[in-house]
């Protein structure tokens, strides 16, 4: 049979006070992981992780910024104390504090979006893989996005960093297979998100994405969660490097 167990297993989320990041720790704390949410403020988390608990599952909060190395190292400090090892990470923190044109890009824009959506991930993958190492192996997603193969117009930067994603998901599975640590990406397409809603919420420009996707619609956030609980469960214990596009046929 496949198992999409996780029950025993301990998982770390990013970006999990909503949206896609919420939809991920929910479908995982379902399948018995005791799922450890973080985010930037701790009181974002406390409402999702009372909503897993209230269902029966097992989750707790701990606030970290991805793009401060020393908030990093204090994380994987606090989970090694308590958990003594770690069996999932899924990298889905992120920002896009810019819509605009390439050439507006400054320095501020350029260095906070890599700090979180690729520095950040990279060091959490570091530190995962160590404690992930002592249980003999474990399963690391990295939530990118399709922009990382066809860039977004006025979404360059962002862009840059998910397709830096990509290369990096497959850099890190050749690195630590050895380790029997697996690394996919998931490739979400337009779903409705904080981040998106500047697009979905505006009629014109709404319009004009569906163009883009033979399912004539958005996702919800739910719907990444499956492919996520595939890539971190032993039904996919040969996978290792790939990435899941999950974007309604977007034929852009």
């Amino acid at each position: 049979m496949v198992d999409f167990s996780l029950k025993e297993k301990t998982a770390l989320i990013t970006g999990a006070s909503r949206g896609i990041g919420e939809a991920i720790a929910d479908t995982l704390a379902e399948h018995g992981a005791h799922c450890i949410l973080v985010s930037r403020k701790i009181e974002a988390l406390d409402e999702v992780v009372n909503k897993i608990r209230d269902k029966g599952g097992s989750a707790e909060a701990i606030a970290c910024h991805m793009g401060h190395l020393d908030q990093i190292e204090a994380l994987f400090g606090q989970i090694e104390e308590k958990h003594g090892g770690l069996d999932i990470l899924i990298n889905n923190a992120a920002t896009n504090p810019f819509f605009g044109s390439i050439t507006d890009v400054d320095e501020a824009i350029w260095d906070k979006t890599l700090g979180v959506n690729l520095k950040g991930p990279f060091f959490m993958i570091k530190q995962a893989a160590m404690l992930m190492a002592k249980k003999g192996g474990g399963a690391v997603v990295n939530v990118a996005s399709i922009t990382g193969i066809s860039p977004a117009p006025f979404q360059a930067v962002y862009s840059i960093t998910k397709a830096g994603m990509i290369s990096m998901t497959k850099a890190f599975a050749k690195e630590l297979v050895g380790f029997n640590i697996r690394v996919n990406a998931l490739l979400p397409g337009l779903t409705k998100t904080k981040f998106s809603s500047a697009l979905i919420d505006n009629d014109e420009i709404y319009k004009i994405a569906l163009k883009g996707i033979p399912m004539n619609r958005h996702a919800e956030p739910e719907e990444m969660s499956g492919a996520v609980l595939y890539l971190v469960s032993d039904a996919s214990s040969f996978t290792t490097g790939t990435c899941i596009v999950c974007d309604g046929g977007n034929l852009i």
